[in-house]
């Protein structure tokens, strides 16, 4: 059955496996705020752990944003991603903002855990901006492009496949771009140890305004990088690409290495509507194969607020995803 919770709205999630058991991680915010455009500005995490990505044991708030004075998170804790190290210890990689300046400018930040549940910040758990000799590579400044904000969020972080570091993967634009929607990146990270990273310039940019909530996996031989985005980001290359009218949900860039080069996988769009039926989607392996969730959106008027129950993944020949529907669903 779907994974709701009576009086909060959840969104966008992320999933760790410790043993035969999932954890995950939800974007929340008290629907008593009535109009769910402000559960943004008023988000925390919440944990909830299954053995089926169905069936779901909710354990309460797990991250909130720093309430002990200004610091740079102090505004919000969004989207990010748990990994485990060698030696054990869990890894939360977040996104945080602060309200000095109005949640307008996007950091990365770390915090660790040994049971999944209670993480500690890692110093003033700060851990990624765009600064360094790449920043140059990125739009520093929202207001020198007239976009909403100043991208460097949800973090999706994974060992580096060719050696001992790791790789971080996150929501970026480039500078310079001319048209708004043709300005969206995948930023790109690099640390040995999880604890320093260097800022590298974008594995990918174009298509899209914005390419939220990246998600790279390898399947076979090759790899893939999940993103989600909306009807109004499509640029108008991809407009001509691509035929259908204009949805919202998630695609995916393909690549034959997880530097890159990435491309937009041609064909459909893989998981979208209008108005959105499901946005913010994971692909993880489950006990019943390759599934994807997210959360239902429904637009404004009609907005879910809950995790879905998850559908099945299949891929082609080609190496093309496809949404099949097969698993009952309870929403």
């Amino acid at each position: 059955m779907a994974h709701k919770i009576a009086d909060r709205w959840m969104w966008d999630s992320w999933y760790a496996k410790d043993g035969d058991t999932f954890h995950g991680y939800f974007l929340q915010a008290p629907k008593s705020l009535i109009d769910p455009d402000l559960r943004h500005m008023n988000a925390t995490q919440r944990h909830a752990v299954s053995k089926d990505l169905v069936n779901w044991t909710d354990l309460g708030t797990s991250f909130e944003p720093q309430r002990n004075g200004p610091a740079w998170d102090d505004s919000t804790t969004w989207t990010g991603s748990v990994v485990q190290d060698d030696a054990g210890l869990w890894h939360l990689f977040y996104t945080g903002t602060r309200k000095s300046e109005r949640s307008l400018y996007q950091r990365i930040g770390h915090a660790t855990s040994s049971d999944l549940h209670n993480w500690t910040r890692v110093g003033t758990g700060l851990c990624l901006d765009l600064t360094g000799p790449n920043a140059g590579c990125y739009e520093i400044d929202h207001k020198d492009s007239g976009w909403h904000d100043r991208a460097l969020r949800d973090p999706w972080v994974m060992k580096d496949p060719e050696g001992h570091g790791w790789l971080m993967y996150f929501t970026a634009r480039v500078p310079g771009v001319p048209e708004l929607n043709a300005g969206g990146a995948v930023g790109f990270a690099t640390s040995p140890d999880l604890m320093t990273w260097t800022l590298q310039p974008p594995v990918f940019h174009g298509g899209f305004g914005q390419l939220e909530v990246p998600q790279v996996f390898q399947l076979g031989q090759r790899w893939y990088c999940l993103f989600c985005t909306a009807a109004g980001h499509w640029s108008e290359q991809y407009r001509r690409d691509n035929p259908e009218t204009p949805l919202t949900g998630s695609h995916y860039l393909i690549s034959d290495h997880p530097r890159g080069p990435w491309r937009i996988a041609p064909g459909p769009f893989l998981d979208g509507a209008e108005p959105c039926r499901r946005y913010a989607a994971r692909i993880v392996e489950g006990p019943q194969g390759l599934v994807i969730l997210g959360f239902a959106d429904g637009g404004k008027d009609h907005f879910g607020g809950y995790v879905m129950d998850p559908e099945a993944i299949t891929v082609n020949p080609a190496g093309l995803l496809h949404v099949a529907p097969l698993l009952q669903a309870a929403e």
